[in-house]
């Protein structure tokens, strides 16, 4: 396993893509902290099964990614845990829908902060650890908002763009130090949080589940199909391997040609 004992940090990553990220890193060999804003029994267990269906260390590191304080002491943390971080994956992210001129103030500053701001401190704090190594893999998940906008949405469309422009300034800055930062612009990913949302979709547009699905939900995604949390997570390995020692300030679009329109 070419990433064995590299220590990976996950934000986000209790479900979803992030679990998936977590899972696909763990298969290669790499110790991983799981993140979230809770911290209960079932948080630590997640952690457990990765380290067990892998064979190698897992922990769970409870901290805010809306604090800054919080995101730099998952890093510490990880550090102190293992020695050190090689690998970092921001994928913690919120959503919210409304006008720009009904947008609530909280909200905004709620998306900018978790989605934006706490990659800024995590990538902060991460870089002096792989700068000792000659070493680091940065992934930040970002989306198809991050190359395209659309209505209602400008705080997460402000923030997966700023997530671009964060990715390309990092990689720039250490393009000789071994590390590499990259982006992934998913467009839609059938995750649990998208699974409850088709029923809805159904009854609003009095559609079946297949139809909401392909004219609806995707309908800017012209391969008409969802990616899947396995697909990112294998994209997320992929950059972080060597084959992509030269893969660096890279918007990787996993949107089945949403952005080639």
């Amino acid at each position: 396993m070419a990433l064995a004992k590299k220590t990976a940090i996950i934000t986000g990553s209790t479900s979803g893509i992030g679990l998936a990220i977590a899972h696909a890193l763990a298969a290669e060999g790499c110790n991983i902290v799981v993140n979230s804003f809770s911290d209960t029994e079932a948080d630590h267990a997640i952690a457990a099964e990765i380290a067990a269906k892998h064979a190698v260390e897992a922990i769970y590191v409870q901290a805010d990614m809306s604090k800054g304080d919080d995101c730099r002491a998952l890093v510490k943390k990880a550090a102190e845990r293992f020695g050190g971080v090689d690998i970092l994956v921001n994928n913690a992210g919120i959503q919210h829908v409304a006008p720009v001129d009904e947008f609530p103030a909280e909200q905004w500053d709620r998306i900018i902060a978790i989605n934006l701001s706490s990659a800024f401190h995590t990538t902060a704090a991460a870089l002096p650890l792989m700068k000792a190594r000659k070493w680091g893999r940065i992934v930040n998940i970002a989306s198809a908002h991050g190359l395209r906008a659309s209505p209602f949405k400008s705080a997460y469309v402000s923030a997966k763009h700023g997530i671009l422009g964060l990715t390309k300034t990092v990689a720039l800055e250490v393009a000789e130090q071994g590390i590499t930062c990259n982006a992934i612009c998913p467009g839609y990913v059938l995750t649990p949080l998208v699974e409850a949302q088709i029923p809805d979709q159904m009854k609003a547009h009095n559609m079946d589940r297949e139809t909401v699905i392909r004219e609806v939900m995707l309908d800017r995604q012209p391969t008409r199909q969802f990616a899947t949390v396995e697909q990112i997570g294998g994209t997320v390995a992929f950059l972080c391997s060597d084959n992509a020692a030269q893969i660096t300030g890279t918007p990787i679009s996993v949107d089945g040609g949403w952005t080639a329109q």
